[in-house]
């Protein structure tokens, strides 16, 4: 998909993990239901790795950052899709208007962008993934300079 030419919008509406996850990670946007979560390991399996106990799921989820708000926090997705109180299963027909505005909306921004530079931007943006620094690195970073 990295090569494609054409406008690339990816939408994880329930458990996005595993291959999939990873990808559905070169699209030139990446949009997220709110209450869904998008990792390369689900929590029970990181908790059976790291703690042998899959009971641990709810802190593996919490170290893996699973979250539509983390993710958006990351930058990993580009824009969290709101749901109707009780989630999208409760009103299917909103979520789907508001899914079509948001995808009209991405689709618009990225068909005005040239191929060649919508493949260096997506190109850019997946090598990006994984490289952050935390809060005191930068703090500490800013005071020396």
């Amino acid at each position: 998909m990295m090569v494609l030419e054409v406008p690339i919008v990816a939408v994880v509406i329930g458990e996005g993990g595993s291959g999939g996850a990873l990808g559905i990670g070169v699209a030139d946007r990446i949009l997220i239901l709110e209450n869904a979560y998008y990792s390369v390991i689900s929590p029970e399996g990181c908790a059976a790795i790291l703690w042998k106990d899959r009971s641990a799921s709810a802190k593996a989820a919490e170290a893996l950052k699973i979250s539509a708000g983390d993710l958006l926090e990351l930058r990993l997705v580009d824009e969290i899709v709101p749901e109707p109180l009780g989630g999208a299963h409760t009103d299917p027909e909103s979520v789907a208007k508001t899914l079509q505005n948001a995808l009209l909306k991405h689709l618009k921004e990225l068909k005005s962008i040239p191929s060649s530079e919508r493949l260096k931007q997506r190109y850019a943006k997946f090598r990006a993934f994984g490289h952050f620094a935390q809060k005191e690195t930068i703090a500490k970073m800013a005071m020396a300079s």
